[in-house]
């Protein structure tokens, strides 16, 4: 038990930290913002006039620009990209954090939803109330023009409050799993009305139907004004007849109850004049002016850095509906387990994906590639596109035939956990199916040279259902692996692959497959078996029984 809470501390603790002081962060600020609207002087009229409904309403409200201020951040690539790679960063703990970017991106949008839910409620409450109390004493307060009347929009900010609801919600719904793989294209173009929900929000808050006071000194909340109390005839306490004998023209009787605002131990709060009330300035500018403008500044950037169309050199159609294209493209670098945003006006106007690089620029040659599965809309197209005058599995053409390929735009490279693979003494890689994508590009970098690198030894697991999807990277696997024993180091890489779904002993066909076929295995991988292994063959700190700690990444697209 001990060592699964170590072991959880160690990959986990981190994450879990940083979401503790996001969610102190914002019970913070819920809670001062309530006091301020509950127990401050300059909303006392404003809080007798709608009570809780305020307090809820702005509270919430401020967790809102919180959050969305927060839930851009995640979505800058670029800066993620820049923050891991040029090791700004030195703590592979705190890198980690990066790699968690979309999570947090998710809890941000939840919070958002939730708040938003609560926000409206208050504020259904607060119109409620300014109908029914109607202060006719202060008549600048009032939002509704009489006592009774039916506040349907508050005009803009209601108004720009109902649409926002419905851009939220429409967001909300179509980010679920369900719909997210059924229809990934409803998704993104939702997904995208983000930036019409912003230049709401900023017009929401430019209403300016909450106001406040702003002569607390002249007009301390709850004072006594004598000179408006002759002008309407009402009874002026016993408590005050010594301190004003000059405003009394009758006795004055003996039962009225002094409030407790009016007078404290004989000491009375005098006004001096009426109350003054201002609206607020619209705070939410200072919260998503500046992630707005980095997102997109960033999203300029990105649209210039990948407007030129890159050069496809070959497709190569693969088993089990993988289509691999390899492409060059101008000043275009990468590192091993980075991945790239392709774009293909013909499949889609506005839609595009993220792929792994299996195949990474060196300083020998320019080529980069990619390994697509086909399981989709998007990816079908594509491939439709792409090998529709080819009837044969691979199609290399030379340079000035390239013009029947359609125009494929790259995006990127940008940063993923993978990067760390080349980072560790001993690295344990885990793939099953096209997942291995990612590993791919690492041994294609091992291949050109591995001395230069902090890895000395790289274990290299595959899980497969059918023999036919080895066949991806049956030549690369091939090529590391006699290279390393024409070195002499042949353990510096073990493969194994297994083979999850068979009704019996199969083997990769091809003779130059030999090396693989002695590394197939049959089932899935006993976990516990190849840890305690790895464990007892590499062990030299003390998180386990061996000595060995192991450090989780895992692919994500930030």
């Amino acid at each position: 038990m001990a060592l699964s809470w170590r072991s959880w501390l160690a990959n986990e603790g981190s994450k879990h930290l940083f979401l503790f002081f996001w969610l102190s962060l914002n019970v913070w600020l819920f809670g001062k913002t309530f006091l301020l609207y509950n127990q401050g002087l300059q909303y006392y009229y404003l809080h007798q006039m709608l009570g809780l409904g305020l307090c809820i309403s702005r509270a919430s409200a401020s967790v809102l620009n919180l959050n969305c201020c927060l839930v851009l951040l995640p979505m800058c690539r670029v800066l993620l990209a820049f923050l891991r790679g040029s090791q700004k960063v030195a703590s592979k703990k705190t890198r980690r954090l990066l790699d968690k970017s979309k999570t947090f991106h998710v809890t941000c949008g939840v919070t958002i939803c939730i708040f938003s839910v609560l926000h409206v409620a208050a504020h259904l409450v607060n119109a409620l109330n300014f109908s029914e109390n109607y202060n006719e004493e202060f008549v600048t307060l009032n939002a509704a023009n009489y006592r009774g009347e039916v506040i349907m929009s508050l005009l803009v900010p209601g108004l720009t409050g109902v649409i926002m609801v419905l851009v939220l919600f429409l967001m909300c719904t179509a980010s679920t799993y369900a719909i997210r793989v059924s229809n990934y294209d409803i998704f993104w173009y939702t997904h995208n009305l983000f930036f019409v929900f912003y230049m709401l929000l900023m017009l929401h808050v430019s209403g300016g139907v909450l106001k406040y006071q702003t002569n607390l000194e002249e007009h301390p909340p709850g004072c006594f004004n004598p000179n408006k109390t002759l002008r309407q005839n009402l009874t002026v306490p016993k408590a005050f007849e010594e301190l004003f004998p000059d405003y009394t023209t009758e006795p004055f009787p003996e039962d009225p109850l002094v409030p407790e605002p009016f007078v404290q131990n004989r000491f009375m709060r005098v006004c001096s004049e009426e109350p003054k009330f201002q609206s607020h300035f619209p705070e939410t500018w200072f919260w998503i002016s500046g992630p707005l403008c980095l997102y997109c500044v960033e999203r300029l950037y990105r649209y210039i850095r990948s407007n030129k169309p890159v050069t496809i050199t070959s497709v190569i159609s693969h088993p089990s509906n993988v289509l691999e294209v390899r492409m060059v493209k101008d000043d275009f670098e990468a590192r091993p387990g980075q991945y790239v945003i392709l774009h293909c006006p013909r499949v889609s106007a506005l839609e595009s994906h993220p792929f792994t690089l299996t195949m990474c620029p060196t300083d020998t040659k320019a080529t980069f590639g990619v390994h697509l599965k086909v399981v989709g809309d998007w990816t079908e197209r594509f491939r439709d596109l792409l090998l529709l005058h080819s009837n044969q599995d691979t199609e290399i053409l030379p340079i000035f035939q390239q013009r029947r390929y359609p125009k494929l735009y790259v995006d990127g490279p940008f940063g993923s956990p993978f990067e760390e693979s080349l980072n560790y003494e001993v690295s344990l890689c885990v793939a099953g199916g096209i997942g291995v994508t990612p590993f791919a590009s690492v041994l294609n970098t091992l291949l050109d040279g591995w001395k230069c690198y902090k890895l000395r030894r790289l274990y290299f697991i595959w899980v497969c259902r059918d023999i036919e999807s080895f066949r991806w990277f049956a030549d690369l696997l091939c090529t590391l692996h006699n290279k390393l024993w024409q070195e002499n180091r042949p353990d510096y890489i073990n493969i194994q692959l297994y083979l999850s779904q068979t009704d019996g002993i199969q083997k990769i066909i091809g003779e130059k497959y030999q090396a693989l076929n002695s590394r197939l295995l049959i089932g899935r991988p006993q976990w516990k078996l190849l840890f305690d292994d790895i464990g007892a063959t590499v062990g030299y700190n003390s998180s386990n029984s061996y000595g060995t700690r192991f450090e989780y990444n895992k692919e994500s697209f930030s």
